[in-house]
């Protein structure tokens, strides 16, 4: 197959998708975030996937190292994004790894 202009061989090996950091626990979503994702016609699979491969969407450098500490010690983890329809969503994982949560920041 070729692409742009270079061929690209198919027992070429793929890079590995990136591993989770941490479990999920049950994964809930408040009313809003469920409406904002809706209207969005975005998936949480995508934002979800994100959250826990250490993607923290739009964190400042020190929460972005603070959610790094989180991780490796067992604390909450936050991630902002914000969706196609410029609606703001936050993904919240618990200290305790039993549930991440998709909330609006008015929700918090």
């Amino acid at each position: 197959m070729i692409r742009y202009g270079h061929m690209e061989r198919e027992n070429e090996p793929q890079p590995e998708p990136p591993k989770p950091l941490f479990s999920l626990g049950q994964v809930v979503s408040t009313p809003g975030a469920i409406e904002a994702l809706e209207q969005a016609g975005q998936e949480p699979l995508e934002l979800l996937s994100r959250h826990v491969t250490g993607d923290w969407g739009e964190l400042d450098d020190e929460d972005k190292a603070q959610n790094d500490f989180s991780v490796k010690n067992d604390l909450r983890i936050l991630s902002a994004y914000t969706l196609e329809n410029g609606v703001k969503i936050w993904v919240i994982t618990e200290n305790d790894r039993s549930a991440t949560t998709f909330l609006l920041p008015s929700e918090y």
